[in-house]
Formats: C-alpha cells, sequence, structure tokens
C-alpha cells in the first residue's frame, strides 16, 4: 500500500501526457483527481496504523541491486504516518489553488506537482538510504522547475540558490551514507544501505560528530536553520503561489524529519554533544525570524521569515530529548503546514486580484471582503498560537519540554511567541483594518467557491488539533518513546563523555518511568 501511495501520482502523470497541451481544463482535472486519490489511499494507511507499537508497519522490501546491497525498502512508523498525511493532504489543495493562477505550461506545471508528490511521500517512506538519498534529489528538480519557469522576476537566482544550498549539503550527506555503508560492512561482512542494519552499528564515538555534522548540514539547510536560511525567503516570495505551499507545507519539513529519524538515533552522543549548540541556533532562529518579520514591507516575506522563526520552535523541540519536546515539534511540523501554507494561499488569492503583495497597497479590506478577512483572521491566529486553534498545542508542549531540559532556553523561547503576536497582529492590522485609501480596494471581490473549498478543510484542520489533538499525537506517542529509548540505550554503551550532560539527558529520558515507579511504589506503601 505504501508504494501504491508514493507512486500513484504517476498515474496522473500518464493521463496528462497523453491529454492535448491545449485541454488545460481536463489536465487539471486529472491532476486534482490523482491526487484527491492519492489522499484517500493513505487515509486507508491511517486507519489501519497501529499505533501500540514502535515498530515500522506497512513494510516492502525488494532487492533492486543486489550486488550493491540496495533495496527498495520502505515503512512508516507514526512519525513519518503524519508527514505522509501532511503531503497528500496539501498537494491536491495546491493544485486547486492553482487553477486560475497559472495558464501558462499548465501541462508541465501539473506534472511537476505530480513528480515532487512522489518525490516527497518517497522521503517520509524510505526505508533504505540509497533509495532515500534518491527521493531526496528527486524532489529538487520538479521544485527548481516550479520556482525557475512559474516564478517571478527574479525566478532563476531564487531557483538557482535553492539548488546550490540543498546540493552542497546533499553531497556531505551522500559522503557520510557512504562512509555508513562501508562501516557496516567492515563490522558485519555484507553490504547494506538498510537503515535498521545502520541502527545496529558500533559507531566510534570520535567519528560520530563528523557523521553527525554531515547529516546534520544537508538537513539545517533543508529546514532553514539559522544561519543556513538566506535561500529561504527568495524561493518563497519568487515562488507561484502553489510552490510557496508545498515549500512551507512539507519540502521544510524534510529537514527536521532527519534530524529525527538519522541524526539522532544513529549518532546518539554526537547529538547530545551539540544539544546546547542546536538550542541556541535554535532560539537565534525564533528570535531574529520574528524581529525581521515585523519589518518586512512584503506581506509574503513577511510570512516566508516567520517560517524561519516556526521551525527554530520546532528544532528546539527536537533538541530537549524528552517525550513531550519531541511530539511537540512533531505535531508543530503539522501545524506549520496548514497554517502557513494556508497564510500563503490567501496572499495568492489577493496577489490574483491586486497584483501587488504590498502591505501599504492594502488596509480597510475587511470592508469589501469579509470572508476572506474572516479566513486570514483565523490562520493568523492559529499562527501566532492562540488556545482553541492548533499552534498552541505544539508551541505549549514545546516550551514544556524545553522547559524540563532547561528553563533558560525556554525563557528565551518564549519571547518569540510574544513577538509574533506582535509582529502578526500588527500585519493584520495594517492589512485588514483602517480606512481604504487605496480605490482599488474597494472593489475586490471576496472568495469564490472554488477558493473556500481551498481553504476551508485547512481550517477544518486547524480547528480541530486545536481542540482535539489526540487523534495525532495518539499515532506519534509510541513512536517518539521508541526512538527516545533507542537514542538512550545507545548513549549509555559510552561512558567516558560528559557525566553531566549524561545524567541530564537519562534523567529527562527516564522522567515518565521514574513517575510511574514512584506512583507503584506509594500504591504499595497504602
Amino acid at each position: 500500500m505504501i508504494s501504491v501511495i508514493t507512486f500513484f501520482p504517476l498515474v496522473g502523470v500518464l493521463f496528462i501526457l497523453l491529454t492535448g497541451r491545449n485541454n488545460k481544463g481536463l489536465i487539471r482535472t486529472f491532476a486534482f483527481a490523482t491526487t484527491l486519490i492519492d489522499f484517500f489511499f493513505s487515509l486507508r494507511i491511517y486507519n489501519g496504523f497501529n499505533s501500540e507499537t514502535a515498530n515500522f508497519q506497512f513494510i516492502e522490501n525488494i532487492p533492486w541491486i543486489t550486488s550493491l546491497g540496495i533495496n527498495y525498502s520502505v515503512g512508516i512508523d507514526g512519525i513519518s504516518l503524519l508527514l505522509v498525511m501532511l503531503t497528500t493532504f496539501i498537494t491536491p489543495i495546491v493544485i486547486l489553488a492553482s487553477w486560475s493562477a497559472i495558464e501558462d505550461k499548465v501541462k508541465e506545471y501539473m506534472i511537476a506537482m505530480l513528480l515532487l508528490e512522489v518525490g516527497m511521500i518517497g522521503v517520509f517512506v524510505a526505508t533504505d538510504l540509497f533509495l532515500f538519498y534518491v527521493f531526496w534529489e528527486l524532489m529538487l528538480i520538479p521544485m527548481y522547475l516550479l520556482i525557475g519557469v512559474w516564478g517571478g522576476p527574479r525566478r532563476i537566482y531564487a531557483a538557482v540558490k535553492f539548488v546550490l544550498y540543498t546540493m552542497v549539503g546533499s553531497v556531505l550527506m551522500l559522503l557520510a551514507i557512504l562512509y555508513l555503508y562501508f562501516m557496516n560492512y567492515q563490522q558485519t561482512g555484507e553490504y547494506s544501505f538498510s537503515l535498521f542494519d545502520f541502527y545496529k552499528l558500533n559507531i566510534p564515538i570520535e567519528i560520530q560528530p563528523w557523521l553527525f555534522l554531515a547529516f546534520a548540514l544537508a538537513f539545517a539547510i533543508k529546514v532553514p536553520m539559522f544561519p543556513f536560511h538566506t535561500w529561504l525567503p527568495d524561493a518563497h516570495v519568487e515562488a507561484p503561489t502553489g510552490g510557496s505551499v508545498i515549500l512551507a507545507g512539507v519540502l521544510l519539513k524534510m529537514g527536521t524529519y532527519g534530524f529525527l529519524r538519522f541524526c539522532l538515533p544513529l549518532f546518539p552522543n554526537a547529538s547530545f554533544k551539540f544539544m546546547p549548540y542546536f538550542c541556541v541556533l535554535a532560539i537565534i532562529g525564533i528570535i531574529y525570524g520574528a524581529l525581521v518579520s515585523m519589518v518586512q514591507k512584503d506581506i509574503k516575506k513577511l510570512v516566508a521569515y516567520s517560517s524561519v522563526s516556526h521551525l527554530g520552535f520546532v528544532m528546539l523541540g527536537i533538541f530537549a530529548f524528552n517525550q513531550q519536546g519531541m511530539e511537540g515539534s512533531i505535531i508543530q511540523m503539522i501545524n506549520h503546514g496548514l497554517s502557513t501554507g494556508a497564510l500563503f494561499l490567501l496572499v495568492g488569492m489577493v496577489y490574483e486580484r491586486r497584483h501587488t503583495r504590498m502591505i501599504s497597497e492594502f488596509g480597510g479590506i475587511a470592508k469589501t471582503v469579509p470572508i476572506f478577512a474572516t479566513f486570514f483572521m483565523i490562520v493568523t491566529l492559529s499562527s501566532i498560537g492562540l488556545p482553541g486553534l492548533n499552534g498552541f498545542i505544539g508551541e505549549f508542549l514545546i516550551l514544556v519540554g524545553t522547559f524540563q531540559a532547561s528553563r533558560i532556553y525556554a525563557a528565551f523561547a518564549a519571547t518569540g511567541i510574544i513577538l509574533a503576536a506582535v509582529y502578526m497582529l500588527w500585519m493584520v492590522q495594517r492589512f485588514l483594518f483602517g480606512e481604504i485609501t487605496k480605490e482599488e480596494n474597494r472593489n475586490l471581490k471576496d472568495v469564490n467557491l472554488r477558493e473556500a473549498a481551498v481553504i476551508i478543510p485547512v481550517i477544518f484542520f486547524i480547528v480541530m488539533i486545536g481542540v482535539y489533538p489526540q487523534p495525532f499525537l495518539g499515532k506519534m506517542h509510541t513512536s517518539v518513546q521508541g526512538l527516545l529509548d533507542k537514542v538512550n540505550v545507545q548513549y549509555q554503551f559510552v561512558e567516558n563523555e560528559k557525566p553531566s550532560m549524561k545524567k541530564r539527558v537519562i534523567k529527562t529520558v527516564n522522567s515518565g518511568e521514574k513517575l510511574k515507579s514512584d506512583e507503584n511504589e506509594k500504591e504499595q506503601m497504602l
């Protein structure tokens, strides 16, 4: 079933290739129908997923290049399940949002979007690192085309910058994968790229930091984490609306997913060693992203820089090394995909009407487009973490987890929430409210049925996660606990690391077990 979800978009590509270039309506319909069916396929995986086990499920393992030990191996756990669901949910929405926005080279645009979906799902389900790397590189090509062909005036610059940044990180990651591949042969006598085989490797402590950094650079660029974020505003601003939504909604999550799937369990000692540095960089990203967002005149650029701040929270939760922090990070990945994706969709709608994204060109439009203003307000409030909406759940869990790891880190991170409220609400005030000073804004048309159909499903999940997050947290809980156990067990093999750091991390990881033990002792005494 995993393979069906991964490669089903290629069926849509085939139909589109057989369709005449001028039949744009049929091309759009094929693309939308394909992605919608793929979403329903993924619901079967979600419903059939057993949340009681941390093991990978729906595993498919087929020999591919046997002489090199390369297999077509896919599977999901509770972490990748939610990201696959996010991908299959966002893609049909993007296709629908691009219905009237893309008029030039519609055939090529839809093919690029479908190929991009194949690459994104493949990254989240691959359990063979060779296969993972193929999918990782595959999604670069359609994303490059989306920015470079259908983007703004500086699209070539932004597309090349995006590819160069990603390639630099990818090459180092490839070298690290090859190092693990040959290390596995030395220790087992067998060639393998299997992630499960790599988990069993005894990687020397002096080698771990180098391998960790090689992987981490690739993922930090993709997040993007401060100071590797400079490609992001250019890519977002120049990309078409659909490209921006996919970029914010899914592609950035590949970096944070990579830290959870590879860096932490493969190199636990190096992860703990670099924990303070990554926490500090995450906090700088939170505050820096918020401050830079505050001074932006282009609303799309403002949303782009806000991503740097929001993803700083995600990174902070990951490196808190506890259940609450990691679960908060994963749910915040989903939240960011929904909230920031929705903001880009709404900005795209207003850009189609006015062909400008300057905040100064608007003001008072809540009077002329009240439904649009209502949608925009809900999404903005979710982005700043209002209780009852999705952003609050993620940020709350991350702060709880961070507080357990370090109260100082939590205090600095909390300032980012205050700054987010300031720059987002100030933007809303200038964008939606006040007097109408531009005559063009008096005749703006409110959202039509297609646009409402695009945004309402996103708002539904924004509210649902905010009110009742258990269906999402329940799916990941055991997998996150399994990840923490795996990291902790491997870490305890090494005895000559810093004792204070080790004690703190083990104490944090085992805090849940200690609480249970204390409760049992109390019950026995009673």
